[in-house]
């Protein structure tokens, strides 16, 4: 007699149903069959690890990422207020630096504008009146005076030497240029100093926190915790991140308003030679061969 489902008497897997006490007949086959499902603690274990797996998968809470980093050592970076006080008593000169370098900053960026310094409709009528001789020398100087710009101060030193000699006109200009360049100048050696004293400041925090750092773990029982040597030189290089970001605008500054000051000189020079050329006893004397040959011809 051959089992049902078998081909030759070979088993395909078909397997009699069985009688369990209180449940009648079982058919094996359904059951293996059938999904299983999985009840009791072990369940419940599963689907702790299941949500905590999902949970960490699509990125966590914000506590987690916190408790996370600060088990591994790190800083967690929250506010800049934070950053200031875990750097520790270096942040607050380089706090200072950072607004001494600001307000000067807009107070050079205020004087050093160039229609302030070279306010060119006045230079330009200036010339050309003293060519053309409609003023005299009190009245370009009065003209002068009343003008608060820098090269209204060069050109009423030159109009003193109104009518003298070529070189004493340009050496009056010289010593009215030399205290107008260290007016335009003036302040920018701080920038200069703030650029090379802030990394210094952020260097030293550094070294003084990395040597709390060591002293306190060699104080402590860290042997194995990499973490607690990490979190203090992350710490102790705050100050050297802080004194870069003060040095580096700084001396970008200082570059920026020292080579606009000295194109300001540059043009100021020019036109301060413009206004020699005109009033030295040379210009004028060309000046009046000039007329007298238009007259001439005129007259002819």
């Amino acid at each position: 007699m051959q089992v049902p489902g078998s081909a030759g008497g070979i088993n395909n897997g078909w397997q009699p149903p069985t009688r369990t006490q209180g449940q009648g007949l079982v058919n094996p086959n359904q059951a293996a069959s059938a999904p299983q499902t999985i009840s009791g603690p072990v369940a419940r274990i599963a689907e702790s690890n299941t949500a905590s797996a999902s949970k960490s998968w699509f990125g966590g809470s914000s506590d987690s990422k916190v408790a996370e980093v600060n088990e591994q050592g790190k800083i967690p970076v929250r506010s800049l207020l934070q950053m200031f006080s875990e750097g520790g008593l270096l942040m607050y000169p380089i706090a200072l630096c950072s607004f001494v370098m600001t307000v000067f900053f807009f107070e050079r960026l205020l004087y050093l504008r160039s229609g302030r310094v070279i306010p060119r409709p006045f230079v330009t009528r200036l010339i050309e009146q003293l060519e053309q001789q409609q003023m005299d020398r009190d009245e370009a100087i009065d003209l002068c005076s009343k003008n608060p710009s820098p090269i209204a101060t060069i050109c009423a030193s030159a109009l003193k030497r109104y009518g003298r000699p070529a070189v004493e006109v340009e050496q009056m200009v010289l010593d009215a240029g030399e205290r107008v360049s260290n007016q335009l100048r003036k302040h920018l050696r701080l920038f200069s100093a703030i650029s090379n004293v802030s990394p210094l400041l952020g260097l030293l925090g550094t070294v003084l926190g990395m040597i709390e750092a060591f002293n306190s773990i060699a104080g402590s029982n860290a042997m194995g915790r990499p973490e607690l040597l990490a979190g203090g030189i992350g710490q102790a290089l705050i100050t050297t991140a802080a004194g870069l970001l003060v040095a580096i605008p700084a001396y970008l500054a200082y570059m920026y308003f020292l080579g606009k000051t000295d194109r300001l000189l540059m043009e100021m020079d020019s036109y301060a030679q413009k206004v020699v050329d005109v009033i030295c006893s040379e210009g004028l004397a060309e000046l009046d061969n000039g007329r007298s040959r238009s007259r001439s011809r005129r007259a002819a």
